[in-house]
Order: C-alpha cells, then structure tokens, then sequence
C-alpha cells in the first residue's frame, strides 16, 4: 500500500484550513486516512502549522512519499532535516544526542526567524495605524481650517443682528420710561390740586 504525506482540507468555503495526514494514496482527497499529523492554516499571517515531528519522520522512514505542498511545509518545520540526521544515525555518522543537540539548535534559529517576522508586520501595522491617524488629523484641521471664514461670517451676522435688535429695543424702552416718568408727576399734580 503507497502511503502519501498529504493535505485534507477542511474549512469554509474560502477559508481553507489543512490536516496533515497519512493516507493511502488511492483514498480520497478528504476521505479516510491513516494518522493525523498535524495542522495547516493558511488563514493567518504567518500561516499556522503544528506537526507531530516524530510521527512525521516515523512514515518518512517507512517509505511514506510527501505531496509538494506537504515537502514545503515538512522542510519548514524542520521534519525533513530531522529524517536527514537519523539516516545519519542509521549509518553510525551520529548519535541520538548529537541529532537532537543539532535540530534544537536549527529549531531556536527558525523561530528567530519567525518571531522577527511577526515583530516586523506588528511594527509595520502600528506605523499604518499611526500614518493614517496623522492623515485624519490634518484632514480634519484642513476642514476647520475652511470652515472658520464662514463662521466668523456668521458671528459677525449674528452681532450686527444683536447690534440692531437691542437698538430697535432701547427705542421703545426710551419712550416707555419717559411716559412712566410723566405718569407719576401728573398724579402727584392732580393729588396736589385736590
């Protein structure tokens, strides 16, 4: 029986998400498999993957032949090198330490790698983020800046209105006093000539 390394998808529709796994290579695409070894989600940057390592390099051994996109993602998480070292193991050129000693090694290298990468696209989100800030602010000073003529036209309306309305209203004001004032004296005249 031909064992392949391959991917199943699984998912929604336009948001694929990969196991990897073990399968006969006349089973179906998303049909029965052999073993689960693990997870590919293409979805987040940078893609998620999560892969048994030693059931990996285990199939590997016994001949399981991977499909190219399953290669490339075997050769990221380092599963490929680990099957290298122990055909070195296998020849008497290694031993289990110095095998493990030199995929640690590769492991700490690889994950500087990535968590540079994932510094950079949070550097570069946060610098978005603050470039497009500086482009509202003076996108909204540029509209107050336009917006201050016509208000300073509108309050000098509104003072000329105010000027006028409290003229018009001291007018009035000024006759009404001047009739209060006669209306007293003349009461105190007729008050007087009684």
């Amino acid at each position: 029986m031909p064992v392949r390394i391959r991917l199943q998808r699984h998912g929604k529709k336009g948001k694929p998400f990969y196991w990897v796994v073990a399968a006969d290579s006349r089973a179906k695409r998303d049909g029965k498999f052999l073993e689960k070894l693990g997870i590919y989600n293409p979805n987040t940057n940078p893609a998620t993957i999560d892969i048994d390592v030693d059931s990996s390099v285990k199939w590997l051994q016994n001949g399981a032949q991977p499909s190219d996109t399953a290669r490339a993602i075997l050769s990221y998480k380092g599963v490929l090198l680990k099957h290298h070292l122990m055909g070195g193991v296998a020849k008497g050129a290694l031993t289990e330490e110095q095998v493990e000693e030199k995929f640690k090694a590769w492991l700490d290298e690889k994950e500087a790698a990535v968590q540079a990468k994932k510094d950079g696209l949070s550097k570069a989100e946060a610098e978005a983020k603050a470039k497009a800030l500086e482009a509202e602010k003076e996108a909204n000073e540029k509209r107050i800046a336009a917006a201050a003529p016509v208000e300073e036209e509108v309050a000098e309306e509104a003072a000329e209105e105010a000027t006028e309305a409290t003229a018009t209203e001291e007018a009035p004001a000024e006759e009404t006093t001047a009739e209060a004032e006669e209306a007293p004296a003349a009461e105190e005249a007729s008050k007087e000539e009684e």
